[in-house]
């Protein structure tokens, strides 16, 4: 597994251990983690999951009065630094 499949799914871990249900989701430039973030989470657990999710490339919080609270995070995927990098339309 690359490591940035392994930094998502540490992250998911972590952010399960934490008490919040996740879910992971591949994309092709990334994997994406979110979690779903109770009404009534303690200000320590507040903190460790902010230290979990600045672990990510990019996170962040998306609430509405209908669906709740949900804790996005995202890991870029890194380039591939040899090869076909700019694929089959790059010209040279």
């Amino acid at each position: 597994m690359p490591a940035s499949g392994v930094s998502a799914a540490s992250i998911a871990a972590r952010l399960s251990a934490a008490g919040l249900p996740t879910r992971l989701e591949e994309h092709d430039r990334h994997t994406s983690i979110e979690a779903e973030v109770p009404e009534e989470l303690p200000a320590d657990s507040w903190r460790e999951v902010l230290e979990v999710v600045a672990e990510a490339d990019r996170f962040g919080l998306f609430a509405t009065s209908l669906n709740g609270r949900t804790l996005w995070a995202v890991v870029l995927k890194t380039a591939p630094t040899t090869g076909d990098v700019g694929g089959p339309s790059h010209q040279r």
